[in-house]
C-alpha cells in the first residue's frame, strides 16, 4: 500500500517491543494493520514471535445525560449490526457516544455527540474517565462523562442523529433507580453504560446536591 492512512501511524518505540513488521491491511473509515513483533517478558527474556491485527479507532466520546431534581438519566437505543452478529438484540440501550475528529477536544465532542443523539444541551460535565474497550485489538479510548441535564417526565422523548448518517436513534428518559435495575438484571450488554450506571449509582447522592 503505497499511501499510509493517517488514522494508522506506525507503532510507536518503546523499550519492550521490538518491531518486526508493520503493515497497513485495510484502509478504510478505520484502517487494519497487521504489526509482527517481539517483546520482553516479566523474567526479562524475549517473547516469542507474535503476529497481531489492531484495529485503529482513535478515540471516542460517551455521555451519560442525569438530571438530578428528577433523578432520572436519558437512554438511547439504535440498531447495532456487531451485537446480532455476537447473537444479541440488535437494539442495543446505550449511551449517547461518538467519535472524535481529528485533534478534537473530548468534552467539546461530548456536548456534540449528546445533542446530536438526544437533542439535549447539558449546562454542566463531569469526567468519569477514560478507558480502552478492546485493548486486546483496538487502540480506541473512550473518555465517558456524565452531564447535568432538564428532562422531560420519564417516557420516550423522541428520535434523533444525522440523517446524513442514517442514524435513526430512539431517546427514553428513565428513573435512575429504573436504570439501575436494568443493570442489576443484567440487561444492560455493553461495557460504556454499565461504566456509566455503575458512576452514576457511586455519585448520585452527591450530584444530587452540587448539581441542584
Amino acid at each position: 500500500m503505497s499511501t499510509r492512512p493517517a488514522k494508522a501511524p506506525l507503532i510507536p518505540a518503546h523499550p519492550k517491543i521490538q518491531v518486526l513488521e508493520d503493515e497497513v491491511v485495510w484502509a478504510g473509515r478505520f484502517p487494519l494493520q497487521r504489526v509482527k513483533f517481539r517483546f520482553t517478558r516479566f523474567d526479562g527474556a524475549d517473547s516469542g514471535v507474535l503476529t497481531w491485527e489492531l484495529w485503529r479507532r482513535s478515540g471516542g466520546v460517551a455521555v451519560l445525560p442525569y438530571d438530578p431534581a428528577q433523578d432520572s438519566v436519558a437512554l438511547i437505543q439504535q440498531f447495532r449490526l456487531p451485537a446480532l452478529a455476537a447473537g444479541l438484540d440488535p437494539m442495543m440501550t446505550e449511551c449517547a457516544a461518538g467519535l472524535l475528529e481529528p485533534d478534537e477536544d473530548p468534552l467539546e465532542a461530548a456536548k456534540r455527540e449528546c445533542e446530536e443523539e438526544t437533542g439535549l444541551r447539558p449546562d454542566r460535565f463531569e469526567k468519569i474517565g477514560g478507558f480502552m474497550l478492546m485493548q486486546g485489538g483496538c487502540d480506541e479510548v473512550l473518555h465517558m462523562y456524565g452531564a447535568r441535564v432538564t428532562l422531560p417526565a420519564p417516557g420516550e422523548a423522541g428520535t434523533y442523529g444525522l440523517q446524513s448518517e442514517h442514524e435513526d436513534i430512539k431517546v427514553t428518559v428513565l428513573p435512575a433507580e429504573q436504570a439501575f435495575a436494568l443493570l442489576d438484571d443484567g440487561k444492560v450488554e455493553n461495557a460504556t453504560l454499565a461504566i456509566c450506571l455503575y458512576w452514576l449509582r457511586t455519585h448520585r447522592a452527591r450530584l444530587r446536591r452540587e448539581w441542584a
